[in-house]
């Protein structure tokens, strides 16, 4: 994964904490840690937004320039919240790949107990660790920080050194960084994932391949131009209709396979806001079996 791709890190959990400023009832998702675990620069630019008038702004700006990017941020950490507390009693361990500032392990109770290993970028993994400190005056006790390239690096070599047991049934988090890797680096995770205890789960996003390629843009020129041709960033995707057929090379099998708007019936049209859905990303729940 390369520099310009890891800095891309905080900036979900910037859109994350701005929307907690909406009110109770027209909020997709909840996150109260979202805005204390982030660097000063962006904290200060959160707190400014939290005038309604300042707030709708910044929504209206993201969509404006890439539609759906807000809405399809906040659904993907809303099922994937959901889809973790539903299996915290049938799981011993949570790995979050490419986890940046997430917040799931220091907010969600069920996690509490449940021993976590976060990989990401060493400069994220800096970052967070020093957030975490000023927080709670030491990184919480079941959390291991783990600095990884996933293009060079093997996951489960680097989680064995950081005392990760593969016998665990675990629950893996791999949200939006399969678009950041080359093909070479999503084959070595899924080599690692193919090793998992048979009932651990896997929740991952994926941007569309022909979308990638250029094939079919969706409407989506403005993010097509700055990710993948401008700063080319965004370099793998995969072809919906083979997802199924590729996890289950490596012993995982489809539990839920939703376009995101799919994702917004679910948890915008509860809020009576009207956010458009991004037709490039795609989630997928797995099973090891």
């Amino acid at each position: 994964m390369s520099k310009a791709a890891a800095r891309t890190g905080s900036g979900p959990m910037v859109t994350v904490a701005i929307e907690q400023h909406f009110p109770k009832d027209q909020r997709i998702t909840d996150d109260d840690q979202a805005y204390p675990i982030l660097p000063f620069g962006m904290r200060a630019f959160v707190w400014l937004m939290r005038p309604a008038a300042a707030r709708d702004w910044m929504v209206r700006a993201s969509e404006k320039a890439i539609p759906g990017i807000w809405g399809g941020m906040m659904c993907r950490k809303r099922y994937i919240d959901e889809k973790l507390v539903e299996s915290a009693d049938q799981i011993n361990a949570v790995v979050n790949l490419g986890a940046g500032f997430d917040t799931r392990s220091y907010r969600l109770p069920v996690l509490a107990d449940i021993p976590t290993w976060e990989l990401d970028h060493q400069a994220n993994i800096e970052s967070k660790r020093a957030r975490l400190r000023r927080l709670f005056g030491e990184v919480p006790a079941h959390v291991r920080l783990v600095p990884i390239d996933f293009d060079r690096e093997e996951p489960g070599a680097v989680l064995a050194s950081q005392g990760y047991p593969a016998d665990r049934r675990t629950f893996f988090v791999w949200e939006a960084v399969t678009q950041y890797l080359t093909e070479t680096g999503v084959r070595a995770t899924f080599d690692f994932l193919a090793e998992a205890t048979q009932g651990s789960r896997l929740a991952f996003t994926y941007v569309r391949q022909d979308f990638i390629d250029g094939q079919v843009l969706y409407g989506q020129e403005a993010a097509y131009n700055k990710y993948v041709v401008k700063d080319k960033i965004w370099l793998f995707g995969f072809d919906p209709e083979g997802v199924g057929e590729f996890l289950q090379e490596y012993g995982w099998y489809v539990v839920e396979h939703l376009g995101y708007e799919e994702l917004a019936e679910r948890y915008v049209k509860p809020t009576g806001r009207e956010l458009a859905s991004t037709p490039i990303e795609r989630m997928v729940y797995a099973e090891r079996r």
